[in-house]
């Protein structure tokens, strides 16, 4: 046993002293496996950031949340428009009624939004804001995060006290220089509020746009006097019970909204009722193609290092045979010979997935400087990385190594 581990660092030896006499040779045989991973885990770094994202966006809408809407949520081409354009948004009477009605809610709210308005204070102003007014309960709906100031309270939204939380772009914007804007009154859709609150930073979603950043949140008893509900979105929030699955108290919603609207059994549902898993549905449908195509690329990507690799230990099994002649011919096993270019073509493999990874990590730490974005790296790729670095080396160096083992010892002096 000693005699086998001290054979095998000499492979060690010799395998490391042939990578440092080819210096040139060692950095393009690691660039290609370099490049290899850093495509691999690059795309599927891209994917998974991407995912996480998302997912974090639709995480904001409540996964336990269901939404009474005119719309379906969904698109596409093929998304039949013309069924749903002449269904009636929800109203207060299906609010109220719904409120009333449901057994297996914890929590209901009534919303109205408006988009593209202009918040104002002295002379500044901040266009392009939402303006959202809602019933008291959507503070136990949604997770709405106040860094400065407080909630409205339950007497505020029953007799819609002009005030108001804000967004912290709209802090920002109307003021700069870390004022506080708490007891301030700002003008929103021509009348005065009093900011009372400011939302936490949540940063802005890839796709789904659902953060509080550029809202004004007013009660719903106030909104309903200042907002043309015609040219709104409004919509209702249900959240199920803990103890309530969510499929239970979907059918009961759906049970009481056509109850309300007096839809008879042969007649279609003239409401929306959306939840996030058929948002999470979808992403699983696209992001299963996304990773199988990340998938090829990264398999062509890591053929063309582990080709580069083979290459490179031919030439080397070539430039080295009259020294693996002479190592054969003073007793060299064969096994020695075949763990030294074994043992190379892994350490090129290795090293050069380590490097690749590193470039990965470097370029994620600059993305989360300069952008403020996290690059979500998993682990698991790491590990895979490692793996695939190993097998990498050893089918790209078998041959080659076999081919040194079975050299004769005779020939491969004369070859010099």
């Amino acid at each position: 046993m000693m005699l086998f581990l001290r054979l095998i660092g000499e492979s060690f030896g010799f395998a490391f002293t042939a990578l440092r006499e080819n210096r040139t040779r060692t950095f393009l045989s690691l660039l290609g496996v370099t490049i290899g991973i850093l495509i691999i885990i690059g795309v599927f770094s891209a994917v998974d950031t991407l995912r996480a994202n998302l997912e974090n966006s639709v995480e904001k809408l409540g996964s336990k949340t269901l939404y009474v809407q005119k719309w379906p949520w969904g698109g596409g081409e093929e998304y039949p428009w013309w069924k749903y354009v002449n269904r009636p948004d929800p109203d207060i009477r299906d609010f109220t009624a719904l409120r009333s009605r449901m057994t297996t809610a914890e929590a209901m709210t009534f919303n109205i939004d408006i988009g593209n308005r202009m918040a104002q204070y002295g002379n500044n102003n901040v266009s392009g804001i939402t303006v959202s007014a809602a019933s008291h309960d959507l503070y136990d709906i949604r997770k709405l995060e106040i860094v400065e100031g407080r909630y409205f309270t339950e007497s505020e939204s029953n007799r819609g006290s002009n005030v108001a939380i804000i967004g912290s772009t709209i802090a920002e914007g109307l003021f700069p220089g870390g004022a506080s804007p708490l007891g301030k009154s700002i003008k929103v859709l021509g009348r005065k509020v009093n900011v009372i609150g400011v939302f936490e930073k949540e940063g802005e979603g890839m796709i789904f746009d659902v953060s509080m950043d550029n809202t004004v949140l007013i009660p719903l008893n106030f909104g309903r006097n200042v907002i043309n509900i015609r040219r709104a979105d409004s919509y209702i929030m249900v959240s199920a019970l803990p103890n309530v699955s969510l499929e239970e108290t979907e059918s009961e919603l759906r049970g009481v909204m056509r109850s309300v609207h007096r839809l008879s059994p042969q007649e279609e549902d003239d409401f929306s009722l959306n939840k996030t898993t058929i948002i999470t549905a979808q992403l699983d449908a696209m992001f299963s193609v996304i990773n199988m195509a990340g998938g090829f690329i990264g398999i062509f990507s890591i053929l063309v290092g582990g080709f580069g690799i083979a290459n490179i230990m031919f030439v080397s099994v070539k430039e080295r045979t009259h020294i693996i002649g002479i190592q054969k011919s003073l007793g060299a096993k064969n096994y020695f010979i075949l763990s030294q270019f074994l043992i190379e073509a892994i350490a090129l493999c290795i090293i050069g997935g380590l490097s690749g990874l590193s470039i990965v990590y470097l370029l994620a730490f600059l993305v989360k400087i300069a952008f403020g974005l996290g690059i979500v790296v998993n682990m698991g790729m790491v590990i895979l990385t490692i793996v695939l670095s190993t097998l990498i080396g050893l089918i790209a160096g078998i041959i080659p190594a076999a081919m040194a083992a079975r050299l004769d010892p005779v020939e491969a002096i004369r070859s010099k």
